[in-house]
């Protein structure tokens, strides 16, 4: 972009076909555009989650960010987040998908959750809540926090306090 705000280049048919937030409009037979200056940003919700948990907003963070938080909820492992980077053409190795991955579950953007000792998923959805695991798929299903009831916990051991129950509930798929 040059300083006027007119963006004359290549990639105008791609923002204009992924209709980039809206926030650029035709101008002209020259193919140049305009941005809306008081328009939001494609990732500034992204933007904006990252500098609230206090990390830095890297190139690389911001492309998985926008991955796992635009749209619903979801479930994920950290090699189908890196297959997803590559097809959007976004240029990451499988250990930067794991070490954003545990920094965005390190501040409290992303829940962990260990099925078994080789398999972990990464839930975007923070809230309390448990878990169906389908064994055969590896599916995993949330069940609302209030509808699975703890009654009684063991104490904690000396010095430590229970942070959270993580409940999975392990299911077969029916003939």
């Amino acid at each position: 972009m040059c300083g006027y705000g007119i963006y004359h280049g290549p990639y105008y048919n791609y923002l204009k076909s992924k209709a980039v937030s809206a926030t650029f409009s035709a101008f002209g037979e020259t193919g140049a555009i305009v941005r809306d200056m008081n328009a939001v940003r494609p990732f500034s919700h992204v933007l904006d989650q990252l500098r609230a948990v206090g990390l830095r907003p890297t190139r690389q963070r911001l492309a998985l960010a926008k991955l796992l938080f635009e749209g619903v909820n979801r479930h994920t492992t950290a090699e189908v987040l890196h297959a997803e980077a590559l097809r959007a053409d976004i240029r990451v190795s499988l250990a930067t998908v794991y070490n954003t991955l545990h920094q965005f579950t390190t501040v409290g953007l992303l829940r962990e959750i260990i099925v078994d000792a080789s398999r972990s998923y990464f839930d975007t959805n923070t809230s309390e809540h448990h878990h169906f695991f389908v064994e055969e798929t590896g599916r995993l299903d949330d069940i609302p926090g209030d509808q699975i009831i703890v009654s009684e916990l063991p104490e904690a051991p000396e010095g430590t306090s229970v942070k959270r129950v993580d409940v999975i509930v392990r299911v077969t798929e029916s003939s």
